[in-house]
């Protein structure tokens, strides 16, 4: 329950950073809303919403704030447009859907989610001190200047070995065999440096530096938790909790 209540949390100051970033007051009425909908999305219906009925309360309540949104439309007379409630919407489900995965793979095991912190930082680690020895040749210049093509490989490598560790120490989790787990690695690495990326993106659009300053010196919440918004659902989706 801590978990939960602390992911909720994060992913509250999560949407407050977008709004931040893009300029908008998040003691409005879409700002407020765009935090109930992934708070919704994070929290579990069973636990925290047992009023509710169906597999997909979670989701229900995401889409009615969804619908409250798009209905301002109307109480405005379009001046707030569909165009203007697709940034509260996109950031809600963006961040929500993230920390949610979070929670199901506590639930399903700490270990599951151990595996995928060490996976992030393997790679973030491992893509710092590859990239800085050797790094030449830009990743994507574009969007993130400082990262290279041999620092996103050494942070892959590094992935991968703490895989293997991990699956010799505690196979038992896993029901896999060695061969998948490295693939999944690899899968996971390289979308957890591709949602860096995602928000390196969103931070160069808005022109700010970090998302965030409630850690002094690592930026936002978002600059923390940017890769594992990718990876966790991935995860999910192939099937390791």
């Amino acid at each position: 329950m801590v978990l939960e209540v602390a992911a909720a949390v994060l992913a509250g100051i999560g949407v407050y950073e977008l709004f931040r970033m893009k300029g908008l007051a998040i003691l409005s009425f879409e700002g407020v809303l765009s935090i109930l909908g992934a708070v919704f999305l994070v929290l579990p219906a069973e636990r925290w919403m047992p009023f509710l009925s169906g597999d997909n309360s979670n989701f229900m309540m995401f889409y009615l704030t969804v619908m409250i949104i798009l209905g301002f439309s109307v109480v405005s007379k379009n001046t707030y447009t569909i165009d203007e409630a697709g940034f509260p919407v996109i950031v809600s489900l963006y961040v929500g859907v993230g920390f949610q995965n979070l929670v199901t793979a506590r639930a399903s095991s700490l270990a599951i989610l151990l595996f995928a912190f060490f996976i992030v930082w393997s790679t973030d680690i491992g893509a710092y001190m590859i990239g800085r020895q050797i790094g030449k040749h830009k990743l994507w210049p574009e969007i993130s200047p400082n990262k290279t093509i041999e620092g996103a490989l050494g942070g892959i490598a590094s992935a991968v070995v703490v895989a293997i560790i991990f699956f010799l120490v505690q196979p038992a989790v896993f029901h896999h065999n060695l061969v998948t787990i490295i693939i999944f690695t690899l899968i996971f690495s390289i979308v957890g440096q591709f949602g860096d990326l995602v928000e390196s993106a969103i931070k160069r659009h808005y022109d700010v530096k970090d998302s965030g300053n409630i850690l002094p010196g690592h930026g936002g919440i978002l600059d923390r938790f940017d890769s594992m918004l990718f990876v966790f659902p991935m995860m999910h989706l192939l099937g390791l909790f």
